[in-house]
C-alpha cells in the first residue's frame, strides 16, 4: 500500500497483571503513548487517505473508554490482564469497525507503557 498516515495520542489508566510474578501484579498505572498507523491505496478527492482529524475523532473515542480508568473492571479485559500488547490489539479492532472503509486499513498500533517499553499489534 502505497499511502500511511501515523498520529500519535495518549492516555492514563490503572491496571495490574494476572498470573504474573512481579511488582506489575500490584496496582500501578501509566501514561500509555498511542501510535495509529493507517495504510491505502485511494487517497480522497483532497487528495487524502483519511482526514486526520477525522482519525483523531475516532481514536479518541476509543480512548475515552480507557482514559483515567481502572483497566481489569473494563468488560473488554474481563479475566485477563490489561497488558499493552491486549491494550494494543483493543485500539486496533475498535477502530477497524470505526473506519469501515475497504480502502483503509489499519497497520498497526504501538501502546508504549513507559519512554523505553512498548507493545505493538498488527495482522
Amino acid at each position: 500500500m502505497p499511502y500511511e498516515l501515523k498520529i500519535e495520542t495518549a492516555f492514563a489508566a490503572a491496571h495490574n497483571l494476572l498470573n504474573y510474578c512481579g511488582a506489575c501484579e500490584n496496582l500501578h498505572g501509566h501514561n500509555w503513548k498511542i501510535e495509529i498507523y493507517i495504510r491505502g491505496t485511494e487517497l480522497d478527492k483532497s487528495g487524502m487517505l483519511i482526514d486526520f482529524k477525522l482519525l483523531k475523532d475516532y481514536t479518541n473515542e476509543i480512548l475515552d473508554n480507557l482514559d483515567h480508568t481502572y483497566l481489569n473492571n473494563l468488560p473488554m479485559f474481563a479475566g485477563i490482564s490489561p497488558s499493552s500488547e491486549l491494550i494494543a490489539q483493543y485500539i486496533f479492532v475498535e477502530l477497524e469497525k470505526k473506519l469501515a472503509n475497504p480502502a483503509l486499513t489499519v497497520h498497526k498500533i504501538v501502546a508504549w507503557e513507559s519512554e523505553k517499553a512498548a507493545a505493538a499489534y498488527y495482522r
